[in-house]
């Protein structure tokens, strides 16, 4: 991955217990982080992997997460600045956006890479080498990503940008994924808003079937899977939420969840350091535009998780193309879509709302707050559809 020319500003710093911290800012003057006066004990994780055979995949240890705090009254929230006798995990008296190594990783700088590929054991354990990183996105509490403004938003994806870059050159490292968890139903720890950031040692088995499918679709077809996806569901434009000259929303066509949307470059790339200046330059208002959809779609925020899928570090890069999906559990402004036995124990999805009809609502959502102008807006129904 290469690092484009950043628009922000990163300060470097530890806290009192060796995790590093970085500070991003729009300002131009030099920004000096702060110094953590906690008295913390050195961060000791214990994470382990365990290779499932029937999946092919890895599963995920971390016994000491037990002990992470959950749901803390808002004056001891611990992504909250330092000031006015609180001391929290970021110790500068105020901040714009601020990534940390997370306390209670699932993943750490510890220990080995995997065991090869090759590893005759049919049970296979590997030191849960990697990282876990929290990125909040304001020092105000009762924020939501929704709620950002463009420079903002601008500037959380430059912190994304950079710490993909640099988590996907460790050692190890085989893919980056950026993600966030909102609201307590999804089973959130932290109210503060923040995502997080795994740098995992393996592909993870959902990248890993996209992959499959699109070396498929690419000796059936000779195309590539997600260009010709994105052509088809704009060509449609029954399922289109928004669409401007460099991204498109959508509501796919076998979604899986309630109310779900994938967000795509309209010229493919592999990751989000590879998105073009003028693709950048769009997307917080774009993302603004699609968070806030959701936020009014049952005139209360929707709980929802919000991930970006990006290429793994070292393989499928040059077909991959990077994007973001958003779903709600929310089925109705109060009916969650629950994962039962179907979903749950045979990863085979039912669905109480056709794709149609979530676009249809979703593209009704729009507007409001000024956070988009009115072009965007327009431009987020095709001609005869909605």
């Amino acid at each position: 991955m290469s690092l484009p020319v950043a628009r922000s500003r990163r300060a470097r710093g530890r806290l009192t217990d060796g995790r590093e911290v970085f500070y991003f800012t729009t300002r131009s003057s030099p920004f000096v982080a702060a110094s953590d006066r906690r008295r913390l004990g050195p961060v000791q994780p214990v994470c382990e992997l365990r290779h499932d055979p029937l999946l092919g995949t890895w599963v995920m240890y971390g016994a000491h997460r037990q002990d992470r705090s959950y749901l803390p009254t808002p004056d001891a929230c611990p992504f909250c600045p330092s000031a006015h006798g609180r001391e929290g995990e970021v110790p500068a008296p105020e901040y714009e956006v601020v990534v940390f190594e997370n306390r209670f990783p699932s993943l750490a700088d510890t220990g080995d890479p995997e065991l090869p590929e090759d590893e005759p054991r049919l049970m296979r354990n590997s030191p849960g080498r990697g990282r876990c990183e929290v990125i909040c996105y304001t020092s105000d509490h009762n924020a939501t990503f929704a709620d950002l403004g463009p420079e903002r938003v601008a500037l959380v994806i430059d912190a994304l940008v950079d710490r993909s870059v640099e988590l996907g050159r460790k050692l190890g490292v085989e893919q980056v994924f950026c993600f966030e968890n909102s609201g307590k139903q999804i089973g959130v720890t932290q109210t503060h808003p923040h995502g997080q950031i795994y740098a995992y040692p393996f592909v993870t088995r959902r990248t890993r079937a996209m992959l499959a499918s699109a070396r498929a679709y690419r000796q059936r077809t000779g195309g590539n899977l997600f260009d010709d996806l994105v052509s088809a569901e704009s060509n449609d434009g029954s399922r289109v939420v928004i669409s401007t000259d460099n991204w498109v929303a959508f509501v796919p066509h076998a979604a899986r969840w309630p109310y779900e949307a994938h967000l795509y470059p309209r010229q493919r790339r592999p990751d989000l350091a590879a998105l073009s200046p003028a693709q950048r330059a769009e997307l917080p208002e774009v993302l603004l535009d699609l968070y806030g959809r959701f936020a009014r779609l049952f005139g209360k925020p929707s709980p929802y998780i919000a991930g970006w899928h990006q290429a793994p570090v070292r393989q499928g890069r040059p077909g991959f193309a990077c994007h973001l999906e958003l779903f709600t559990f929310s089925r109705t402004a109060d009916k969650l879509k629950y994962l039962a036995g179907s979903e749950a124990g045979m990863d085979a999805f039912a669905n109480d709302v056709l794709p149609e009809a979530a676009a249809a609502a979703l593209r009704a959502a729009g507007g409001g707050g000024g956070l988009v102008s009115s072009a965007l807006t327009a431009r987020a129904a095709p001609p005869g559809r909605g």
